[in-house]
């Protein structure tokens, strides 16, 4: 169970930080951190096809024929404990000037009203971005928290609870860090 510095109180519901594997949460829907072609790939992506099964590729294939950076779809769950997956394609990291910041947050924003608009009251989110895309998880938390507490205290959505799966001790101390400071 996380300590009081791992949750905060947003709006109706709370944001919660966990060293965990995503593809093990009962959730309501978990947030893949995809890619464009919604190929499937590596990190986090290649855990949840592979918890998940082929039912989420094929769900993919069918019904979408790609996803724009800063963007979410979602599929089933497959094999996973959650009943959806909303994949959010997060900016590649270049320098901070070509719009890395904004489309962060939009497909957070995205994956975040996905999540509503499927009646979740929970879901689990990645560190979208901070991993092989190479995004500062010093410059990602800040925004990733700060839509999350955008979602829940948006009025009349049905989450309670966004869980951030993190992958290191590291990640932990950093988002525990912007969830401090969080305004």
């Amino acid at each position: 169970m996380p300590d009081d510095a791992d949750q905060r109180e947003a709006g109706a519901g709370r944001l919660t930080l966990r060293r965990a594997d995503i593809t093990t949460l009962r959730v309501d829907a978990v947030v893949n951190a995809a890619n464009q072609s919604l190929a499937g790939g590596g990190g986090v992506d290649g855990a949840i096809h592979r918890a998940g099964g082929p039912a989420i590729m094929e769900e993919l294939k069918r019904r979408y024929s790609g996803c724009p950076t800063g963007s979410a779809v979602f599929t089933g769950g497959g094999r996973l404990p959650a009943r959806h997956v909303i994949h959010a394609v997060g900016p590649r990291w270049r320098d901070g000037e070509h719009g890395e910041a904004e489309l962060l947050a939009s497909a957070y924003r995205t994956a975040f009203a996905h999540a509503a608009e499927l009646a979740c009251a929970t879901v689990a989110t990645p560190s979208i971005s901070t991993g092989i895309y190479g995004f500062p998880v010093e410059l990602a938390a800040p925004i990733a928290l700060g839509e999350a507490r955008g979602a829940l205290e948006a009025e009349g959505t049905t989450l309670r609870e966004v869980v951030f799966a993190l992958f290191s001790e590291r990640d932990v101390a950093v988002f525990r860090e912007a969830l401090a400071s969080l305004g």
